[in-house]
């Protein structure tokens, strides 16, 4: 794609940014999943609807 970045990755991430409160880090579960053993903490924050996508996601916050 050039300069530009896409697939469906770019996507989820625009998407779980959007239900992101000021100064808060969301991730969805499968990036949960990917830190696993880093130390990283979250707090489960539910399922969520993402325009795009066909079936509700987890999301976590990030805390410290």
């Amino acid at each position: 794609m050039g300069d530009d970045v896409g697939g469906i990755a770019v996507h989820i991430a625009a998407r779980v940014a959007q239900h992101a409160k000021a100064s808060e880090v969301l991730a969805s579960s499968t990036v949960k999943d990917l830190v696993a053993g880093a130390g990283l903490k979250f707090v489960d924050q539910g399922p969520a609807e993402l325009k795009g996508l066909a079936e509700p996601m987890h999301l976590f916050a990030a805390v410290t």
